[in-house]
This record gives C-alpha cells, structure tokens and sequence, in this order.
C-alpha cells in the first residue's frame, strides 16, 4: 500500500513543553518521515509513511503526549506524499497571526530534582536547573512564539554541553528555553539591606544561615520577590509584621515537603492533590495545633496557607535545617510584588535585612495563586502563577473585548472568539504602582492573545481607576457592565451556561444600576442582560468606606435597625462603642443621613455581625471580620434564626434584621459566641435558598449561579450548595476563576461581547 502524508496542526498549549521533541521521537519510533515546527498558531507537523504506522503514529500522540501539554483542538488533512528520508524539527515559523497559548510557569519536575541533588550530576545543587517539563516559562517571555530570543535567557549564551542538550531531539532539555548550567547561566548574589553586594562564596549558604538568625530575607522567585522568615521563630515573625505593617493578615508558608505540610495542617485527599500539583498553588487547609509555629504567622483564623517549593531555589533553601519558613509577597500594602533587583531593594529598603537575588529578569509580576477545597472542589482566591494566563475556553464565540477589571483584586481579561485570557492577578488599583502593572499587564495580554481590541468593558462606578482609564482610552467602544451583573456573568461563563439564571451576587458593595451600594443581590441574569428581582433590606453604612475598616460602624447600623429606640443601651451593653460619646454622634450622622449611604451588601451584615458578636471592631485587611465571624462558628449546625422575605417596590426584599435582633437576644441570654456564629450562618444559608425558591416559583427558572466575595465563607457555600441543590435547584459556582471580584473581569468580557454580538 502507498505511502500517505497527513497535514496536522495542534493548538492549545503546546510550545514549551517538549511537544515538539515529543512528535520527533514518536515520528521516529514508528520509521516516518517529514517535519515538526512551531508556528505563531501553534506546532504544525507533516509526516508520511505506511497508513498503519501512521494511524499507530496518531493513537501514540493522543496517548502519551507530554505531562504539560494541553491540545485544545487538532486539525487534519491529506495532501501530497514529499519523499523526504527522515524527520526533522524546522526552525520557527514567525509567520502569520498569534494565537499560540503561552504556558504557565510550571513546578521543578522530579528529573531536575533528582539531577539537583545528585554529586555525580553537572548541575548539582544549580539553582536555576530546569527542562522541557519544568520551570519558568510566562514570567520570563516577551513574545511569541516561544523561543530562547524571545524570552530574558536571551543574554545568556549557551556553553557547548548545554548547546549540545538543547539541540537534541532526544534529550529532556530540546528546546528547554531556559537551559542553562552554573558555566553559562544565571547566578545568585547575595546584598546587605542596603543593596551592597557582599563578597561571598556561597551566597545560598549565607542566606540560609540569615534566616536561621531570624533575619528577614529578601528572595527572588519566579514572579516577583518574597519576604521570608523562619516561621518557628515567633520574634522573626513579628519583626516582618511590623516592617511590613501587616498587623494581622495571614502570611503564607512553605514547607519544605508533604509530611512537614501534614503538620501543620489537616489535609484530605483533595487537598493533597492540590497542594502536589505542578501548578503549586497556595492551599488553604485547616491549622493544626502544636506545629511549632510562631502564632503570629496566621492569628485568629482557622486555615493556614502552605505551599510546596517550586523553583529549584526554594528546595535548596527549605533543606536542613529550615523546615517551614513564611513566604510573603515582598511589598508594601496595596502595592505590587517587587520583580526587580533595583526596585526591590530601593522598595523593600528598611524590610529586609539581605537580599538573595540574581541576573535573570523577571519580565512578567505573576504573585502566588491561592487556592482552596470546598464541596470537594477546587477554589481559587487568587488566579495567578500556575495558572495565568491560560485561557478558559467558553461555550461560544464573541467579539474580541478587552476588560479592564473592577478597583479591587483585579484581573484584566481579553476575549479572542471562543477564548478569555485573564491576566495573572494585578491587586486593588489604590497606588500609583498599581496602576502602572495595571496598564502593562493590558499590552501583556494583547501581546499573548495577538489583539488589540476596540471594545473596552469596565465598571459602572463612575469613580474607579479602571472605569477612568477605559474613558480615557481612544477610538475603542467602551460598555459599562454592573458589577453583580458582571460576577453572576463570570460563573455562567466558566460553567457553559446560556440563557436565564437565578444569580445570587453576595459580596461587599459594588455600583448599582440606581447609583446606590448593592452587594446582596438577587438577579435574573443572561449574558447580555438582567433584572434585580430582590436584594436584602438596606441600612446605612456610617463613614462610608471608613465602615469597612471600622465595622464597629456597621454594627452601630444594625442595632440601630432592629433596636430603633434603645440601641444605644443595647451597643454599650455589648461594647461595642469605642468611646463613651460614640453613640451620640453616631445617633447624628445616622439621623441625619451623614455621609451614610445605604447599602444592600451581605458583607457588610457579616462584617456588621461579627462586631456585635465582640470580633474585629477594627480590622486590619478586607473581610477580617467576616472570616473572624466564619472562624469562631461551631461545628454543628445552629437552630436558623428568623428572617422576612418582603414585597418591595421593585422585587422581593430579603430582611435579615429579625435575625440579628435574634442573635442578640441569644448573646444576652448567654449563649455561646460559637453557637450564634453557626445560628446566624444556617440563618443566611436558608434565607437566600428560600428568597431563589420564591423567584423559581414566580420565574419557572431552576437554574443558580452562585457570585461574591462572601462564597469565599465555607460554611455559606457549602450550606447553599447543599440547601439549593436539596430543593431541586441546578447550582453552579466556581471553579476555574475566583468567586471575589478577581472573577469579574471575564464577566464584564463576555457581557460586553454578547451585547455587541447582539447588536445592543
């Protein structure tokens, strides 16, 4: 039988993962000839020889395709035999429109780490080892396609035995972009705290001998800088702490393998799965007593972040005698993570006390992503390195939009036909410093994705950043999405939804479409379109956002509501008033409706709650109290206080003040903090299922999307998961993109494509 020749071509993730050595080797394995080569579309292969090694040749390549690679589509088509004699890996073809999905950077592989260790190996102990299947790959790219020039390993040539490597289909290390070994490649450098190079032979050595001293070290990572610490020594801890003025957030850590991770948290079988995984997320898991850890690394909460090491650097470092240490980002409050040496040291001047740095850049920020298990599933809190910038792909094709993102835990997100780019996370958009990665990470995502699009999504707040930005931009059409609208919108997206859903959107305050603070809201929503059928009852939220930081504020709100002509007696019984006279001026600026807006945010009732219960009067970082209120809850469930579902004006009014004046009168007559927690927490979980049953009966719809901030509470998602789904409804909630507003960005995306698609 004739010799045939078959034309394919592999889109997805595919350059920069060993696909191509991978298609060589097998085209080999089966005696076929023809070529391999990377195109700005993907890998393209021609290969010929007998139909039934040919056929062997394909049901191999959907096999045993590399660890890393992700083949999103595979087209096809026979044409011509060339009679060449062998196969061969072709030059890059620079050709043609991008559409190339660049791969994230991916964990040390076992390999490497076996040659890291060994004596006998050339690169022993070499903290930049790397091949096809590991190492960095987003956060050192300047464009596409793939290539060495295109990346920050450009400056470094490659000495004759890695050149050796890196031209040989054969080897692990084929067109490993980063390849290199201690004679050609990066090397460390250790500074003092005002960036002075200091003479020494083994800057690793020294640094792990800082650490062991208690000082705070400086480390250059993948993405961008950490802040470490020996996290059992608790004097190091605090010294970070009031460095970096984080007085109470939760730092993260990294533990040196599994069995340290197993103690210091409770991990299940998921958990486990995740905290493995290459992508090595931060993974929340539950604190475990008697670790010997500092208590200042994670205090009054139940979960502790830990991840795995994922660089060869990290392995070094975490070897004897550090087990554990706290791996923060290295910057200040709502700045971005510092990615260059110069910047790090001018900006972590007076934090760290060494700096253990090195020559090869970062070009990409991309922080840790943070992830959790909930219901048996991965969530995410943050979207970043591990993941970032792989696209999702959604369920229909739209117009190409750029989406710039809400004010806080942005994302930038590009539409390209059927896929969505979301950016690595970028933060909340308070500080000059912000704003610039804000705008470099668009012309990052308009280089991965190839376009520049004429369509612009943005919040409605007239006020954000990201809302002024998009106004300012010229010759693009900007469309305004409401932020609820937008997250209900990003869980349809990620879970192929059309057509109308019951979307519950609880998160703090976003814009609403009548100008007012929303943030409870019952939506009946499409991807192009929705109605608010229902919100909880508004109160007034005292000093505006200064209520966020200071909730005793909104639990002054509260009892104003449900205890209308003695709150005061009420809140000094709980003491809750700061000062003696807080409760008369408090009385004027509620009375008189003061730079008190109203609201309709879920948040802020937990945050309201959490403060009358005797947590968080003032917090330190968004939604301390909420999760202070999530941590003290018992393990079993609570008896539900009541509630109302309302006829409003315009939709049903979900009215939680009975519950709060519940709680309470349950506090007054001594029952546990532990038990109204859990009471107040089963009290929301059945009120928001009975207010969708109520919809479901009005709309005939029986379908729920589940959006916000506050679905980052576990007791809350998995109440409503379980309660919603118990009465006959089809749940969805996320999974692929964070539930808090790093999500909203790929809502405000498809929502303005659908609008364009339809014409509107």
């Amino acid at each position: 039988m004739a010799d045939r020749r078959i034309r394919l071509r592999f889109s997805g993730i595919v350059q920069g993962v060993g696909f191509r050595p991978f298609i060589y080797r097998l085209a080999v394995e089966h005696g076929l000839v023809g070529w391999v080569r990377n195109r700005h579309d993907g890998v393209v292969v021609e290969v010929e020889g007998p139909p039934d090694s040919l056929e062997r040749f394909l049901a191999d390549v959907e096999k045993k395709r590399p660890p890393r690679a992700e083949v999103a589509e595979i087209t096809a088509e026979e044409i011509p035999a060339g009679g060449e004699r062998d196969f061969r890996i072709l030059l890059s073809d620079k050709e043609g429109a991008k559409s190339v999905r660049i791969p994230p950077d991916i964990a040390t592989c076992p390999d490497c780490l076996r040659e890291l260790f060994d004596p006998g190996d050339r690169r022993f102990r070499y903290p930049f080892i790397n091949c096809t299947n590991c190492g960095p790959r987003l956060t050192i790219i300047q464009d596409v396609p793939y290539d060495r020039a295109n990346t920050s390993m450009a400056c470094f040539p490659l000495c004759p035995r890695c050149r050796s490597e890196y031209e040989n289909p054969a080897d692990r290390r084929f067109h490993a972009e980063p390849n290199a070994c201690p004679d050609c490649g990066p090397r460390l450098e250790l500074l003092d705290g005002g960036g002075n190079r200091l003479n020494a032979a083994d800057p690793l050595g020294r640094a792990v001998e800082a650490l062991r001293c208690g000082w705070v070290l400086a480390l250059k990572g993948l993405g961008g800088f950490h802040l470490a610490v020996d996290a059992t020594n608790d004097e190091a801890v605090r010294r970070l702490r009031a460095r970096k003025f984080r007085e109470e957030k939760p730092l993260a850590l990294m533990v040196r393998d599994l069995e340290t991770a197993a103690r210091v948290a409770e991990l299940g079988e998921e958990e486990v799965d995740l905290i493995l995984s290459h992508e090595r997320p931060i993974v929340l898991a539950k604190k475990k007593a008697g670790a010997g850890l500092s208590e200042a690394v994670a205090p009054g909460v139940p979960n502790q972040g830990i991840m795995l090491p994922y660089t060869p650097l990290h392995h070094l470092l975490l070897q004897e005698p550090l087990r554990v240490l706290v791996m923060t980002s290295a910057n200040q409050a709502d700045e971005p993570i510092c990615i260059g040496n110069r910047e790090a040291v001018e900006r972590l001047r007076g934090i760290a006390d060494f700096f253990l740095v090195h020559n090869r850049d970062i070009l990409v920020r991309c922080d840790d992503s943070v992830a959790t298990v909930v219901a048996g599933r991965k969530r995410f809190s943050r979207r970043s390195r591990g993941f970032a910038p792989k696209p999702l792909v959604l369920r229909q094709s739209y117009p190409d939009v750029l989406a710039l993102g809400p004010q806080m835990k942005t994302t930038v997100c590009i539409l390209k036909g059927r896929l969505a780019y979301l950016s690595p996370h970028i933060g909340d958009m308070e500080t000059p410093q912000a704003r610039d990665f804000h705008r470099r990470s668009i012309v990052l995502m308009q280089k991965i994705a190839d376009c520049r699009p004429g369509i612009v999504a943005c919040d409605m707040h007239p006020a954000y950043f990201t809302t002024l930005e998009a106004r300012g931009l010229k010759d693009v059409r900007v469309v305004p999405v409401q932020h609820h609208h937008a997250h209900i919108v990003s869980c349809m997206a990620e879970n192929g939804l059309s057509g109308d859903v019951i979307g519950l959107a609880m998160d703090g305050t976003g814009y609403g479409s009548d100008g007012t603070a929303w943030g409870g809201e019952f939506l009946v929503a499409t991807e192009d379109a929705f109605a608010r059928v229902g919100h909880l009852k508004t109160f007034l939220l005292p000093g505006g956002e200064k209520a966020v930081r200071e909730p005793w504020r909104t639990g002054v709100s509260l009892l104003r509501e449900v205890f209308p002509d003695r709150w005061r007696e009420v809140a000094e019984r709980l003491e809750l008033l700061p000062e003696k006279e807080s409760g008369r001026w408090m009385e004027r600026i509620l009375s008189a409706g003061f730079n008190s807006p109203p609201t309709s945010s879920l948040g802020r009732v937990f945050d309201g709650t959490a403060t009358i219960l005797g947590l968080h009067r003032r917090v330190s970082f968004e939604g301390q109290a909420a999760m202070g209120l999530e941590a003290v809850a018992g393990e079993k469930n609570g008896l539900p206080y009541p509630f109302d579902i309302l006829e409003g004006e315009n939709g049903l009014v979900l009215d939680l003040f009975p519950a709060v004046r519940a709680l309470v009168v349950a506090l007054e007559r001594g029952v546990s903090v532990e038990e109204v927690s859990r009471s107040f927490h089963t009290t929301v979980v059945e009120a928001l299922t009975a207010t969708a049953v109520e919809i479901r009966r009005r709309t005939g719809l029986n379908r729920v999307a589940l959006s916000g901030g506050c679905f980052q509470n576990r007791i809350l998602l998995e109440g409503c998961l379980e309660e919603l789904g118990g009465s006959g409804f089809e749940v969805f909630s996320h999974e692929q993109v964070p539930t808090n507003d790093g999500g909203v960005s790929l809502g405000q995306a498809v929502v303005a494509g659908a609008r364009v698609k339809k014409g509107l």
